[in-house]
């Protein structure tokens, strides 16, 4: 069988995860399957699960490199300042611009349904140490107040989400013009946050 990914001898662990992110930007992560990866690397069907027990490990793999991707994406626009505000409309707008750049990398991190918490503790250390970025400059904003620390990472992460969200479902390719005016939205919508965020836990006490 040829071979249209030829990878080097004794790396094939790695040549899986490049040849996993191809197919996935090719068909989506739901259409993903370790048969047709396989195919196009030429081994066997049962090559992979020398290196991977299932095709859940295999994505949480891809999953901890587009967390990587993604938090080399929020520091590479993060604007070198002492305000924490600054650097958290920054990500929130980095947020929206991942998603709409790396949409195959997104679909893996936040719709895959793979369970971090309790089976691949390597992708649960990926996302704390993505929200170990956020978490630093949330905290000055609420120094000495974990829980309204917590409400505004929350309500931040959320509103970037749904502008991520909103802007890729579109159908056919994304207008430039259309992921500057979201990333853009989803920046002001993070300070309008900041500045409100007493609003925050006025709105938690009433709940309770």
């Amino acid at each position: 069988m040829s071979r249209k990914k030829p990878y080097h001898h004794g790396d094939l662990k790695a040549a899986l995860v490049d040849g996993a992110v191809e197919l996935i930007v090719e068909r989506g992560v739901r259409r993903f399957s370790l048969a047709e990866l396989s195919r196009r690397l030429g081994v066997t069907v049962a090559a992979p699960y020398r290196h991977f027990a299932s095709r859940d490990e295999l994505l949480a793999a891809v999953a901890v490199r587009a967390l990587q991707a993604f938090g080399q994406a929020l520091a590479a626009r993060s604007p070198e300042t002492n305000r924490p505000e600054e650097r958290l409309a920054a990500a929130a707008g980095a947020y929206v611009r991942f998603a709409a750049e790396q949409p195959a990398l997104f679909g893996v991190v936040f719709g895959s349904g793979l369970d971090r918490k309790e089976r691949h503790s390597e992708l649960r250390d990926a996302y704390e140490e993505i929200e170990r970025m956020l978490a630093a400059s949330v905290s000055e904003l609420c120094p000495g107040d974990p829980d309204e620390a917590e409400r505004l990472a929350d309500a931040i992460e959320a509103t970037a989400h749904g502008y991520a969200a909103l802007l890729t479902d579109q159908p056919g390719p994304l207008d430039p013009i259309d992921v500057d005016r979201a990333a853009e939205a989803a920046d002001r919508a993070a300070r309008a946050l900041i500045h409100g965020r007493a609003s925050l836990s006025a709105t938690s006490d009433r709940s309770t």
